[in-house]
């Protein structure tokens, strides 16, 4: 038997193990959508990434229908993504704005109606081993696009230093995906189903590295210590009250005193230092508010 024998158990193997693993990559935006159902908003996702995967399952699902040899694993994956990637959108198209939902049909229908030229033109025109390749190397062309689109995510990690803008599950399972196709394409003597998962394995590497690189660093960066701000006393009464810049440190330790001279002097100002005015009140005659804040310090007065 030989290697590429489209019976060959590695071929099975390594299909179902695709199949298993591409679920995973699509259900990976199910707590997305479920936090979306939740708000009843779509909080500022953007549903060209849903759109675009939803247009490459139904072009890999029909490349599988006209490819000749037992294609069934790949049909089987890509018509549950291209359900789920349908409920996914329908979601998005109920719960978002006016302007945001317009775009968005705009979108699927171009998307939908080069869909419908592609396999309608490459079935008419087309015929035997050339529509197959055709339609391939279509399908290539649109999983690169659908591979490389996570590289904007890995530039804004690269720019912000922050890991929270990549989601490392979803890249995992990327790169999964991808291994598991690109052996099952090299089992099958397939290019097409090889070539874009050679690439998708690369950039999986290349963002699972990124990750792990801004991570480790994140835990070198030494906390910084809280500074705590001084607590500064203020003495606050209602009527014709004046302002007046007081040292913190040498007015808590007179408060006593000035408070007793207050008294004699029914809440005006009775003391002045040489190159500081100090001042206090009669709490009980102003109805004195005694305030903590983190300011700078000064005592607000007023005249009985």
């Amino acid at each position: 038997m030989e290697i590429f024998d489209l019976h060959h158990p590695l071929i099975l193997v390594f299909g179902i193990l695709g199949n298993i693993v591409s679920t995973g990559v699509y259900f990976a935006p199910l707590p997305t959508f479920i936090q979306i159902f939740k708000q009843k908003s779509t909080m500022g996702f953007q549903s060209l990434p849903y759109v675009v995967s939803l247009f490459s399952a139904l072009l890999w699902m029909y490349y599988a229908f006209i490819k000749k040899g037992d294609t069934f694993l790949l049909i089987t994956i890509n018509a549950l993504g291209s359900l789920v990637e349908f409920i996914y959108v329908i979601i998005f198209l109920v719960y978002a704005t006016p302007s945001v939902k317009k775009h968005t049909i705009m979108v699927v229908s171009a998307t939908m109606a080069l869909c419908i030229v592609i396999s309608l033109g490459s079935f008419y025109f087309l015929e035997g081993v050339s529509r197959a390749l055709v339609v391939g190397w279509i399908c290539v062309g649109v999983s690169v696009c659908v591979f490389a689109a996570p590289l904007t995510i890995v530039f804004q990690v690269v720019k912000t230093k922050s890991i929270d803008f990549m989601p490392f599950p979803l890249s995992c399972f990327l790169t999964l995906s991808a291994m598991m196709w690109f052996a099952y394409g090299m089992f099958t003597s397939d290019l097409c189903v090889t070539v874009p998962n050679v690439l998708g394995f690369v950039l999986g590497i290349i963002q699972m590295s990124v990750y792990k690189y801004y991570k480790e660093n994140r835990r070198k960066v030494p906390d910084i210590p809280e500074v705590k701000e001084l607590e500064h006393i203020i003495n606050i009464k209602t009527s014709n009250s004046e302002v007046y810049p007081v040292d913190s440190g040498q007015s808590s330790g007179t408060e006593a005193e000035e408070e007793k001279n207050t008294a004699k002097g029914g809440g005006e100002v009775i003391e002045h230092n040489k190159c500081r005015p100090r001042a206090t009140v009669d709490v009980e005659s102003c109805g004195v508010e005694v305030v903590t804040i983190s300011v700078k310090p000064v005592l607000i007065i007023c005249a009985a």
